[in-house]
């Protein structure tokens, strides 16, 4: 089962979206919150593997909220909802170690399988999510001159592992495009974020422009 708190601060968008999640019998709606503060505070209570987390709420936001939840529950992933695909809220949400992003208007299947793609690890941006602002936000941020420090503690493979899933590619893109098993590319990943002292994929991600690894426009589509 994953285990989902549902962080809204209107009761009837929190019931939609839990009669949306309980719809699939392996998704459990384990509490609801009406701040990121209460989101924090739940998910470490009932142990939740994902928190639905609005981005404006009253009292403490989703900004604040996500934060306070992977520190208060690590290996929870946060998805952010937001009501405009132009809301610069959502890359702030990204460097607080936000896992995806959505739009409220999101079809109730997408809604699913984003859960699940946080789940297991992967970065998930809605379609209509700009990647402009993402790009060019990071761009913004690069490291001069760290990347041989930072990248150096990586072997050639784990190196290509790493451009890939700074690109935003899934494990089975990076199978695909380095003829690698869905095993041995699990652990080129998990070896890649320990030797770079990262929590997840959105970080990757984060480095890599940080770096100028990855350059605006290589944003995989199918993140």
């Amino acid at each position: 089962m994953i285990r989902v708190v549902i962080a809204d601060d209107q009761p009837l968008i929190r019931a939609g979206l839990r009669a949306v999640l309980e719809s699939d019998p392996e998704v459990e709606v384990v509490a609801e919150a009406g701040d990121g503060a209460e989101a924090a505070a739940r998910a470490r209570e009932h142990e939740a593997d994902v928190v639905l987390m609005d981005v404006q709420m009253p009292g403490t936001d989703g900004l604040v909220g996500t934060r306070m939840a992977i520190t208060a529950r690590p290996t929870a992933r946060v998805l952010v909802l937001t009501m405009f695909d132009l809301d610069e809220n959502v890359l702030a949400a990204l460097r607080a170690g936000a896992s995806g992003f959505l739009l409220k208007s999101t079809d109730p299947r997408e809604l699913l399988h984003a859960i699940r793609a946080v789940h297991r690890g992967d970065l998930l941006f809605a379609p209509s999510i700009t990647r402009r602002l993402v790009e060019s936000f990071l761009g913004s941020h690069r490291r001069p001159g760290g990347e041989q420090s930072a990248l150096g503690r990586l072997t050639p493979r784990e190196r290509e592992v790493f451009e890939l899933m700074a690109r935003g590619a899934s494990n089975a893109e990076i199978a695909d495009a380095l003829f690698l098993s869905g095993t041995t590319v699990k652990s080129h990943v998990a070896r890649v974020l320990d030797k770079l002292d990262l929590r997840d994929r959105v970080q990757a991600v984060v480095l890599g422009y940080e770096l100028g690894v990855v350059v605006p426009g290589d944003l995989s589509s199918g993140a």
